[in-house]
């Protein structure tokens, strides 16, 4: 490696640092860990709190126009997973969702939370049947609109779709619950 360092400085080439990673934390959920009561459902036989995790995010790429949050569990047993949330048309200059801001009262300007697989634009918590422990994945999309121009009413798919669509880059959590 020095080598190549040394021959691209000798031919007044400039060395470049790579570029900062795109970086996905929470105060709430941690990497492979067991999600907490807070973020288990308070429906359909559970009792957890049904609150969405703080989260926070740095580093996005260059371009970025707007934000996706998504928390799917690709274990659900319905044959296509389960979304649990889904906010998009984040503003570019966020950088964080506080703890609850699933409610839909504390999301950042223009934020629009589309309906989870329970029909409800809203944070919902897991609530796997009983039996192994499922993964839920939450993501951060940086996309290169600022609106996706959909509405709050499409389906987790459809918003799915878009943001791959447009996706610049993403960073995951997965933190797993089991009953």
């Amino acid at each position: 490696m020095k080598h190549i360092l040394a021959g691209a400085l000798a031919l007044g080439l400039a060395a470049t640092q790579p570029a900062s990673a795109f970086e996905l934390t929470s105060t709430d959920i941690g990497e492979g860990a067991t999600l907490t009561k807070a973020q288990v459902s308070n429906v359909f036989g559970c009792s957890g709190g049904n609150v969405s995790p703080a989260l926070s995010w740095k580093d996005p790429p260059e371009g970025t126009k707007s934000y996706a949050v998504t928390l799917y569990d690709p274990d659900a047993p319905t044959g296509s997973g389960w979304w649990h949330w889904i906010v998009f048309d984040i503003p570019a200059s966020a950088t964080s969702l506080q703890s609850g801001a699933g409610d839909g009262k504390s999301l950042p300007s223009g934020a629009v939370q589309g309906r989870n697989d329970a029909g409800m634009p809203a944070f919902m918590g897991a609530c796997p049947p009983p039996g192994p422990a499922h993964r839920y994945i939450l993501t951060i999309t940086a996309l290169k609109v600022a609106k996706l121009d959909l509405p709050a009413t499409a389906s987790g798919a459809m918003i799915g779709f878009m943001v791959h669509a447009n996706a610049l880059a993403s960073a995951t959590l997965t933190a797993t619950y089991g009953q």
